[in-house]
């Protein structure tokens, strides 16, 4: 699928509109999702602040803010207005993972997508036993349950100081009254047009997402009033739970039954102490937080290694190929869904385990890729097309939130009379044990495919914490590149003391394992010239690829949190007084 995503967009008439909702939703809110007034709590920072993909959902966070609405009430109110306004990967047809730090204390729920109750493992597979090519990726067979709504839900009112309907309202807004197209964004839309042709409803609903366009959605806005009005019961067993299975009958194998069983899962973060600092990140069925530990430890004892090594050069790119090498051989072998597999996560970030990793290191020239086996001696896949948004509040709350429809725009799908776009998330699965996936990541029967089951994923929202305070709120897209993209921006900012907007533009480069000693590099920055002749001569191919991540990023520097959004993308920042 086409990786060319990027565009800017603007929101005028927004914020009287919103307010005009907002200040009606205070008076529609039903008493089963109103919330007790709260004694009011002294701020700890000097601002709020976000890093977001658009500039539609920094001004639908900046009213929440206004409205007194805490870290937690502007993500939901992100991540609604996301699935409006970027409807490339922001979504209420996919999933994600959210890491929350509130009052002191991490939390993290996994909202990924299941596979339904029909799924098969066998179910990409000819009669050799062969994957069919495009099937987990293109229509109705390759959508898995989505979570998003459940997720925001449990989340909002969990932690929320506003109404429900508060934080839906600019979403609601986007979707009845439209939102100006940029050129990028109708870019995007144009390279998935041409692969979803003849395959999929995705022009019958899209074909107007031009630029200089005002895109109204009308079936997406009515989607999205009846969740404001009823909650989540809507998406998974109300109105637009019947239109989502009406939509798939005969096409593909979600149910209403699929969506009255789906909910999403508070589980413990992935934690762990580096360099004085406290992270807290994603468990599985993501991969991603326990690799971004073993890549954070295993560097940290290779200290002496990269004693005097400069940032980036072939040195350090080796390196750091190293390490990476042998976090993914771990990733192919141990992750799954943790429900359906006994994933070894306390064996796998152990401080014993990962020096022993990094003894296996070759300081001077690649390891044989063969001889890099499973570390433990016993007995994967996203596309980028994904977003994240960071978000601090005056109050030191934090969330960290990645969710993904997989593929931009997804399987291409449009549920029937509902506007929504859903997910391609089966193609994160093992359709097949030990084959690759479109990102040449291979995985083992801890991500084959069961009813129920969650696929694995790289998504690895973030946040370092110091002496009970967040100081830094992270993530990105990037599917097998997302938690090698973080590492590398919070070794830059912490290990080679880079301001937080060089450390997310600075050159980034990614290697799994397979392909043998390969190293990708991004169009942003591309590895060329003399540093490319050198890497060669370590014994390293080089291969572009046409996607780079989207980091979006906070630091906070003593009381004052700094946001930072990545220059590959069309994110925006703001910090509000």
């Amino acid at each position: 699928m086409s990786l060319f995503r990027n565009a800017t967009a603007s929101a005028s008439g927004f914020a009287l509109v919103a307010l005009v909702c907002i200040s009606t939703a205070f008076l529609e809110v039903t008493p089963a999702i109103a919330k007790a007034p709260e004694k009011a709590q002294p701020a700890i920072l000097t601002a709020s602040a976000i890093a977001v993909a658009d500039k539609y959902s920094a001004d639908a966070a900046e009213q929440i803010f206004k409205q007194g609405g805490n870290a937690v009430d502007a993500a939901v109110a992100i991540a609604f207005t996301l699935a409006v306004t970027y409807p490339e990967a922001g979504n209420i047809g996919g999933g994600g993972f959210m890491t929350l730090y509130v009052d002191g204390k991490p939390y993290f729920l996994d909202y990924r997508e299941r596979a339904p109750l029909a799924a098969t493992r066998n179910m990409y597979l000819d009669d050799k036993g062969e994957v069919i090519k495009g099937m987990s990726l293109f229509g109705y067979r390759a959508v898995g349950v989505p979570g998003t709504v459940d997720g925001m839900w449990q989340a909002q009112r969990r932690f929320g100081k506003l109404k429900w309907k508060q934080v839906l309202a600019p979403a609601i807004h986007y979707a009845r009254d439209g939102f100006e197209v940029s050129e990028q964004l109708q870019e995007r839309r144009d390279a998935a047009a041409k692969e979803f042709a003849g395959k999929t409803n995705f022009d019958t609903y899209f074909a107007n997402l031009k630029q200089g366009v005002n895109f109204k959605q009308p079936d997406l806005a009515a989607v999205l009033q009846r969740i404001s009005d009823q909650g989540a019961k809507d998406f998974y067993s109300g109105k637009t739970a019947d239109l989502i299975a009406a939509s798939m009958r005969g096409h593909g194998l979600i149910t209403k039954a699929d969506l009255q069983q789906y909910k999403a899962v508070w589980r413990e973060p992935i934690q762990a102490d580096w360099n004085g600092y406290r992270v807290y990140t994603a468990p599985p069925p993501s991969s991603g937080g326990i690799g971004l530990v073993q890549l954070l430890k295993m560097k940290a004892d290779l200290a002496p290694d990269f004693k005097d090594v400069p940032l980036n050069s072939p040195q350090y790119v080796h390196l750091i190929a190293e390490i990476e090498k042998r976090v993914f051989a771990d990733r192919a072998q141990y992750l799954g869904d943790p429900d359906f597999y006994k994933v070894p996560v306390a064996q796998l970030t152990s401080d014993a385990y990962i020096a022993k990793r990094a003894a296996e290191v070759n300081p001077s020239s690649p390891s044989d890729t063969k001889s890099v086996h499973v570390g433990l001696g016993t007995s994967m896949p996203e596309k980028a097309e994904t977003t994240h948004f960071s978000v601090i509040d005056k109050w030191g709350n934090a969330v960290s939130n990645t969710y993904t429809i997989n593929g931009y725009f997804g399987s291409g799908v449009v549920a029937d009379r509902t506007g929504i776009v859903l997910n391609d998330e089966m193609d994160d699965f093992s359709a097949k044990p030990g084959v690759a996936n479109m990102f040449g990541v291979v995985g083992s029967d801890a991500n084959s495919i069961e009813p129920k089951k969650r696929p694995l994923s790289s998504m690895s929202p973030t946040i370092l914490a110091k002496d009970g305070k967040v100081a830094l709120v992270i993530g990105t897209p990037g599917g097998s590149r997302i938690f090698t993209s973080i590492f590398q921006v919070i070794n830059n900012v912490y290990d080679y003391n880079m301001p937080l907007p060089a450390a997310v533009g600075a050159m980034r480069f990614h290697h799994q394992l397979l392909p043998p000693n390969t190293i990708f590099w991004e169009p942003y920055k591309p590895i060329d010239g003399e540093l490319a002749q050198q890497i060669e001569a370590k014994g390293y191919t080089l291969k572009g690829q046409n996607f780079s991540g989207d980091i979006q990023a906070i630091k906070v520097n003593g009381d004052t949190p700094e946001a930072a959004a990545d220059p590959r993308g069309r994110g925006v920042t703001r910090v509000i007084q």
